[in-house]
């Protein structure tokens, strides 16, 4: 078990399997010392616990603890490409998009949910640039998705 899945555990977290495609895409591309994962929605087994707009159907309270579902799927992503999450150097960039409600301005609450997790993982490493935007749908009525830049080490 890698550094970084222990400290997972210690956290009550197992990352999980990457999540399957649902159109023409990758679920994360390798380019040079960098990582690319693809939106990850916050599914759990394949399955979306909640569905619809964030400040409608979903809480901002909600939401934030699916965004924090959405980081652990682009890590199981960026394992599937980097081997090994302990080569993780930095998670540079954290993308967000969130369905929300004509008039909900908490994306960057919501969005915390991800980069809480990703700071209690990587620690300093952790410490990234981030966009929290918030859009009218997403795929299967998702309420958000979270996409990650990582470096990679060696």
């Amino acid at each position: 078990m890698s550094a970084v899945e222990a400290r997972l555990a210690e956290l009550g977290l197992t990352l999980p399997e990457v999540a399957a495609p649902l159109a023409a895409y990758q679920a994360a591309v390798r380019s040079g010392a960098y990582v690319y994962t693809a939106g990850q929605l916050p599914l759990v087994e394949g399955t979306l616990p909640t569905t619809g707009k964030v400040g409608a159907e979903v809480t901002a309270e909600e939401a934030k603890a699916l965004a924090g579902i959405s980081a652990l799927n682009a890590l199981a992503a960026v394992r599937s490409v980097a081997g090994d999450l302990d080569r993780v150097a930095r998670v540079v960039k954290v993308t967000g998009f969130v369905a929300s409600a004509t008039d909900f301005t908490g994306q960057a609450g919501v969005l915390n949910g991800a980069s809480e997790l990703l700071g209690e993982v990587f620690g300093e490493k952790g410490v990234h640039a981030r966009s929290a935007v918030g859009v009218a749908v997403l795929p299967l009525d998702a309420p958000l998705e979270v996409e990650l830049i990582v470096e990679l080490e060696g």
